[in-house]
């Protein structure tokens, strides 16, 4: 049960980020700071594709995703539509591998240390969209500030 409401809030979540993408005017804001946020809203969304596809998908689902976290947070000028189409290829695979986990695969230990610890496929799963929030809030901020 937990998984299923997971994999609705994943979505709901990731289609307010997209939404947040698509409210800025100026594509170029997409790639400036504020105040004491030292990451852009692309740079934060960049991280979150990167991070879902990673530790839902290669570690849950095993598509074989491989991340390049450090480029999450260098890379500079994608495109908002280019932002958008991933966020939406993420949609499905966690949706998919989250409503395909049974209450034992929830419990279960995930497959690789998180937060400096062995924890179970359900806390690392609650940790991450919560981490999903923290961004969102960021990148609704920076939204504002800048336009």
């Amino acid at each position: 049960m937990l998984n299923t409401i997971l994999a609705s809030f994943y979505e709901r979540d990731l289609r307010r980020l997209i939404d947040e993408i698509n409210a800025f005017q100026n594509e170029e804001n997409l790639w400036k700071t504020a105040g004491a946020v030292a990451n852009s809203s692309g740079n934060l969304a960049l991280h979150l594709i990167g991070g879902l596809n990673y530790l839902i998908g290669t570690n849950l689902a095993h598509t074989g995703y491989i991340r390049n976290r450090d480029l999450e947070f260098t890379q500079k000028g994608v495109q908002k539509a280019a932002l958008i189409a991933g966020i939406e290829q993420l949609i499905p695979i966690i949706t998919k591998t989250l409503n395909a986990l049974t209450p034992e695969q929830m419990q279960s230990e995930y497959p690789i240390m998180f937060d400096d610890a062995k924890n179970s496929n359900s806390y690392v799963l609650v940790q991450l969209l919560a981490h999903l929030n923290y961004h969102l809030g960021q990148v609704n901020y920076l939204r504002r500030i800048l336009e």
